[in-house]
């Protein structure tokens, strides 16, 4: 009796293990990534709105090169040619202003916000 006792508490456990592991795998989830296209001298969307902890990728598919550098200095790319990439996670929520330091009329804005429920883990 004593070794099925102990068979069934350790089943029973185990499964809770499982069950809090999977808890945690789903909390643990990295935000979803998003991009800004660079065309026709401007970033597409202007402003991006995303939860903290998102990778944002400005891809440049204009025929010039750009940058994508931060008004107070937090990020800034390389210049990227047609077809470059250039990528930065945001981890604090605010609002965070940038432009195009070749062309400072191209300017545009990423909102991060609060990350909640799953991604609040992170």
């Amino acid at each position: 009796m004593r070794t099925i006792s102990a068979i069934r508490i350790a089943t029973t456990l185990a499964v809770m293990l499982l069950g809090a592991a999977s808890a945690v795998g789903a909390q643990a989830a990295p935000a979803a990534d998003a991009a800004v296209e660079i065309d026709q001298f401007a970033f597409i969307p202007q402003r991006i709105t995303v939860k903290a902890g998102t990778t944002v990728t400005w891809i440049n598919e204009d025929d010039v090169p750009h940058t994508v550098a931060s008004s107070s200095k937090l990020f800034k790319s390389k210049a990227l040619d047609t077809g470059d990439k250039f990528s930065f996670t945001f981890t604090t929520p605010g609002t965070y202003a940038y432009f195009c330091s070749v062309h400072p009329h191209m300017t545009g804005a990423v909102v991060v916000e609060a990350a909640s429920g799953a991604d609040a883990a992170q």
